[in-house]
């Protein structure tokens, strides 16, 4: 059973970015993919709660698809996470909603690839400066999936923009056809084999 994707799109200033137009471009017309405007579903950040988690009920992979702010995500981001990943919807004993599913971060950076590492710039990874979104992940019982980047915005040309794109609609597609956690271990312990695509 192909996955059911859910990007979660927050960029404050879309109409400016080619980085994230292009992305979007990429990914808007692929089969079992939702794209999710947060800045212009929300624009007075009024989240309707009960409406965003159904879309996590609906979806396996959830993917934040977000410009790199201060090491972060826009500010939209962190009142959809304080709202809709609620206690006892997300985490805590009763919360187990979101679990067997999973989760990554897609995003763009201003600054080179060489500025995230020790001896770089910004002195820690990305992977170490994703570390709060990872452990939002477990805490709610989903997986966490490496992230995607796109490096170096301020200086691309249109043919490393599209090349991002390119490699960022790879990976989307590839998402699609991943299964949960759950439904592989249910059909490991049912001993089925799923068919490949040509046997499909």
């Amino acid at each position: 059973m192909p996955s059911k994707v859910l990007i979660l799109l927050a960029h404050p200033a879309l109409q400016r970015s080619r980085v994230n137009r292009a992305l979007v471009r990429a990914v808007t017309e692929l089969q079992g993919v939702t794209l999710h405007d947060l800045y212009e579903t929300y624009p007075d950040f009024m989240i309707d709660v009960e409406h965003e988690q159904s879309l996590l009920l609906d979806h396996d992979i959830i993917v934040f698809q977000h410009p790199f702010y201060w090491y972060s995500a826009p500010a939209l981001v962190k009142e959809w996470l304080d709202l809709v990943l609620e206690h006892g919807f997300a985490y805590g004993r009763e919360g187990t909603a979101l679990r067997g599913k999973a989760m990554m971060s897609a995003i763009s950076t201003g600054g080179g690839e060489d500025a995230y590492h020790e001896a770089g710039m910004n002195r820690y990874s990305i992977t170490e400066l994703l570390r709060p979104f990872e452990q939002t992940a477990r805490l709610c019982g989903m997986e966490w999936l490496p992230h995607f980047a796109v490096h170096g915005t301020h200086s691309m040309d249109i043919g490393s923009i599209q090349s991002g794109a390119d490699d960022y609609r790879i990976l989307v597609t590839a998402l699609t056809d991943r299964m949960s956690r759950d439904a592989q271990r249910a059909m490991n312990e049912a001993q089925i084999i799923p068919l490949r695509p040509a046997e499909a």
